[in-house]
């Protein structure tokens, strides 16, 4: 019995936070749907060319501006490469997409509060100018040469149908008449869709262990694993901690979320928290699939470079944000423990299911079921634009 209560109260607390976040999550993915379908991405590879600071920001850019799964951005990554972008710049771009994207910050800042939304958006462009830099002093020459090699046998990893549907709206209308028009709206409906099914799975099994956490973890246990009451130690083993947790964890992006917020009330520290939530692009099953990319060697390096960048992102918000007063004093976030009730959360829940509602009716009264079955799709069809995709129809 006592097994049974253990699981109901991990379950319960899983469903609260998921009941929580859900309506920040619907409209992050609506507009993040909207900045896709419009924003133009002509010639954007051909810019991706070198490591400079120009392709690396038009990367990061593009890569904020394509909100993809982890497992989407690692693909659409690897086309990017074997397109002709630099490394350092398609690994740019797949940091972006994951972790500077509009969902993320919207779900960060109503979960956890508008400082951690705030170091998101600053650690993410440190981490991907140390990549960068990490990139150039330790992938190159015969190790980038033979990624490129591995790259281009177009094996199989995953979402890589979801990666190559390009459904943004070309032409040359303006930004409101495209969006307004009937394959605006159908195009909005389609990422909102498709990128909703690429994360749900991440989500629910983030919310399960977050729950599972919440429910069976002492907090006096993990302020010991974090040296919760040792300022020093806490600051020094907290962004080295964080992403290794994360590893472990198989969830990704907005699934890290609800477990980010879990292990701050239980005192890992503020760089700890922001480099755990970096590290969507170093779990376990995302470095398989950078092995089956680039091969065994590029795997190593890249997995080091990662956990060294987000590491050194954590110090460096810390760093910035402690001094500025910007470090929350608060540990006793709400997440999971409010359960559902009728108040403002409800209400913007209930709004915003409805505008779900909408959008799912507009993808199937279009005739856009059929691409949820695609989502796996065939590793030659990754290329953005790919002619093979439905999503130009």
């Amino acid at each position: 019995m006592d097994v049974v209560s253990a699981v109901g109260r991990a379950l319960a607390m899983a469903g609260a936070m998921g009941w929580q976040i859900l309506w920040p999550l619907v409209l992050g993915f609506t507009l993040s749907g909207v900045i896709q379908a419009v924003v133009r991405k002509e010639r954007v590879t051909r810019l991706m060319s070198a490591d400079s600071p120009k392709s690396i920001a038009v990367s990061t850019l593009f890569g904020a501006a394509s909100s993809s799964c982890s497992y989407a951005a690692v693909a659409l990554a690897r086309a990017l490469f074997r397109k002709g972008a630099h490394f350092a710049a398609a690994m740019a771009f797949e940091i972006a997409s994951t972790n500077l994207v509009l969902e993320l910050g919207l779900v960060l800042w109503f979960v956890m509060g508008w400082q951690f939304t705030a170091a998101e958006f600053v650690g993410g462009p440190i981490m991907i100018a140390l990549v960068a830099l990490g990139f150039r002093v330790w992938m190159r020459g015969q190790i980038v040469d033979a990624a490129r090699r591995q790259a281009d046998q177009g094996l199989a990893g995953s979402m890589e149908g979801h990666a190559a549907m390009d459904m943004s709206v070309q032409g040359d209308a303006g930004f409101w008449a495209r969006l307004l028009s009937r394959r605006g709206v159908t195009a909005v409906s389609r990422y909102f869709v498709m990128d909703w099914a690429a994360v749900l799975r991440d989500i629910v099994l983030g919310l399960l262990i977050a729950g599972a956490f919440a429910a069976w973890v002492p907090r006096s246990w993990l302020q010991a694993a974090f040296f919760a009451h040792d300022p020093v130690a806490a600051f020094v083993l907290g962004p080295l901690i964080g992403p290794l947790l994360a590893v472990i964890s198989f969830v990704c992006s907005v699934g890290n979320v609800p477990l980010a917020a879990v292990l701050w009330n239980g005192g890992i520290s503020f760089g700890g928290v922001v480099s755990f939530l970096f590290a969507d692009l170093i779990i376990i099953p995302i470095l398989l699939i950078y092995r089956k990319y680039y091969g065994w060697k590029a795997t190593i390096r890249i997995s080091l470079i990662f956990y060294a960048a987000m590491a050194i992102a954590g110090y460096v918000v810390e760093l910035i944000f402690g001094p500025l007063g910007l470090v929350p004093s608060s540990r006793d976030l709400s997440i999971g423990e409010t359960g559902i009730s009728w108040n403002y959360t409800t209400w913007l829940n209930i709004a915003f299911l409805a505008l779900a509602g909408l959008l799912l009716l507009v993808f199937f009264r279009t005739g856009s079921g059929s691409m949820l079955r695609m989502m796996g799709g065939s590793p030659e069809s990754t290329e953005p634009g790919s002619s093979g995709s439905p999503a130009h129809s």
